[in-house]
């Protein structure tokens, strides 16, 4: 059978006759072939741009993922979002989600999006338990099936493991429960407070543990205990994906619009060129809120060259800059100077949620939610928890600020008739 990207105008209009309605059949045939090849060469360019993406192989899973992951911690349409597709198209094939993402919308979305496209064979998902312990985990991962319309996910996390314990016995026995019932592939965890060194460094010694998303970001380039940990990992087969790569701060706009674009990259491309240029660390995880966002990030990991010269002065200098005013979660220093319960790092993280990333309404609910106690600040003496932070941050204006604008707004009363 002829290609219909063969057959020539002549060819068609001798075929179907050059007299009267012919004319306008041959034409018609005509229009009908030339969208036939168009989308025939559409798909085959957006099959090549898929292709052009990067990828690594994922630790002790011996699965190859591309190295620009699909976040979900953000605002999703449940019925069709298109940025699934469009992450698709470019070969981003790894939607990361959780049970607690953006009120269970996260993991809704991308279930509409397997179910309607077919193309749950072509995804890597992953999904995280808030629950760490055997019971609520196995009953948050089912949940995560539900929504996800999936009989399985690639991998399943511990949501924000801060406690190496909760890597036990019961939970390994549940895990292999769950692996015989075919409900999930692979396990790890994720972690972003104090002591991802700490974890990761356990994580090396858990054979059960095929992979770690953590906080990984410019300013910790030069840790060498986190090194250590990321080594030993390595060593062991752990798969490292990066997360919070952005080093996001508070209160700091007007620093990091100076650094918005010195050389080829912005600086949001420029960090993740930075991360990806460390081979240890497999992908890293981008919150990419919008279309635009896909292809510029897309590009950047498309892209083989390394950072320049002035991108490397620009980010070494962004980093010296902002280095007091970004919480690395390591509240167990600044903790100690404080006579009242109150957690720095999450105050300050949520804190970043409202600066940083724009999710002001997210970050308000999360503050509120904390216990009372937790948000009782008035008063506080923070000057030895400022003293303590490695960083220099001025704890005490921070977690201020953070329950100034984080607190129920409370509007003016109006005069009285």
């Amino acid at each position: 059978m002829t290609s219909p990207k063969l057959i020539s105008r002549r060819q068609l209009l001798r075929n179907t006759g050059t007299v009267g309605g012919g004319i306008v059949l041959a034409e018609a045939a005509l229009a009908s072939v030339s969208r036939a090849a168009w989308a025939l060469a559409e798909e085959a360019a957006t099959e090549q741009v898929a292709k052009a993406m990067p990828r690594r192989t994922l630790g002790k899973t011996g699965r190859r993922i591309p190295i620009l992951l699909q976040g979900g911690s953000m605002s999703w349409n449940t019925k069709w979002d298109p940025k699934l597709p469009e992450s698709l198209k470019h070969g981003i094939d790894y939607f990361d989600c959780a049970w607690s993402y953006s009120g269970g919308t996260n993991e809704i979305a991308v279930g509409n999006f397997i179910e309607r496209s077919g193309a749950r064979d072509k995804l890597w998902i992953t999904s995280k338990a808030h629950a760490h312990e055997p019971v609520g985990f196995e009953q948050q991962l089912g949940e995560s099936l539900t929504r996800l319309k999936t009989p399985y996910v690639d991998m399943y996390f511990l949501h924000g493991l801060e406690d190496p314990r909760a890597l036990d016995k019961p939970l390994l026995a549940k895990l292999e429960e769950l692996k015989k019932q075919k409900k999930l592939r692979h396990f790890g965890f994720s972690c972003h407070g104090g002591n991802v060194a700490e974890l990761l460094t356990q994580a090396a010694k858990t054979p059960w543990v095929d992979a770690v998303m953590f906080r990984y970001n410019f300013r910790q380039y030069g840790n060498a205990e986190l090194n250590r940990a990321i080594d030993a990992c390595v060593k062991a087969g752990v798969g490292l994906i990066a997360m919070k790569t952005q080093g996001s701060a508070v209160s700091f706009e007007s620093e990091w619009q100076k650094f918005q674009q010195t050389g080829k990259w912005n600086k949001f491309q420029a960090v993740l060129k930075a991360v990806w240029a460390d081979e240890r660390i497999t992908a890293a995880v981008s919150e990419m809120d919008s279309l635009e966002k896909i292809r510029e990030n897309a590009d950047a990991a498309r892209d083989p060259g390394k950072l320049g010269a002035l991108d490397t002065e620009a980010l070494q200098r962004y980093a010296a800059v902002t280095r007091s005013l970004a919480c690395d979660g390591c509240d167990h220093h600044c903790r100690r100077g404080l006579a009242q319960p109150i957690p720095v790092a999450t105050t300050l993280r949520y804190l970043m949620y409202h600066d940083s990333y724009g999710k002001k309404d997210e970050a308000r609910a999360l503050y509120q939610a904390l216990p009372e106690a937790a948000r009782r600040v008035e008063g506080i003496d923070f000057s030895a928890a400022a003293r303590a932070c490695p960083n220099g941050l001025d704890v005490g204006e921070l977690v201020l600020r953070a329950s100034r604008v984080l607190s129920p707004q409370v509007l003016p009363l109006q005069g009285l008739a």
